[in-house]
């Protein structure tokens, strides 16, 4: 019998109604635990001080050079993909540092933010299919 992938985050209003936790597939479980992994300082996990992404101790960093910044980024995460996440494999990642005009219409002002784009493919060990993960991030400081 197949283990149950829980949804996060967990709805307690079922179990106290005695109804069972929402359920989800195999794909969205794995991109939970990618987003685990990119939002985790190295170090916060406190019986795995490797797990999590570099990108926290790089947010505050001058980037001198955008392709060694997402070179940086892309080979932490692919360590800790490889590592942690293993239901999926042939994991290829691209990240890329793009300016966004970012308006804020309350205030009426309009900022030119860096945003890291990360796209992150393979298959899955479970059925072979493929897999692909994208997500953005504003930096400096960082925020989804």
């Amino acid at each position: 019998m197949p283990i149950p992938l829980y949804k996060k985050p967990f709805s307690l209003k079922n179990i106290f109604n005695g109804q069972d936790i929402d359920k989800q597939d195999v794909g969205a479980s794995i991109s939970q635990y990618i987003e685990l992994i990119i939002f985790t300082r190295y170090g916060e996990h406190r019986f795995k001080p490797d797990f999590g992404c570099e990108i926290w101790d790089l947010d505050f960093e001058l980037i001198i050079s955008e392709s060694m910044w997402e070179e940086k980024l892309r080979q932490s995460l692919l360590r800790s993909i490889t590592q942690y996440e293993q239901r999926i494999y042939d994991v290829h990642i691209d990240v890329h540092i793009k300016e966004v005009n970012k308006f804020y219409p309350l205030r009426n002002v309009s900022e030119i933010k860096k945003k890291v784009e990360i796209v992150i493919s393979g298959k899955m060990q479970q059925t072979g299919e493929n897999y692909v993960f994208t997500t953005s991030l504003f930096l400096s400081p960082l925020s989804a």
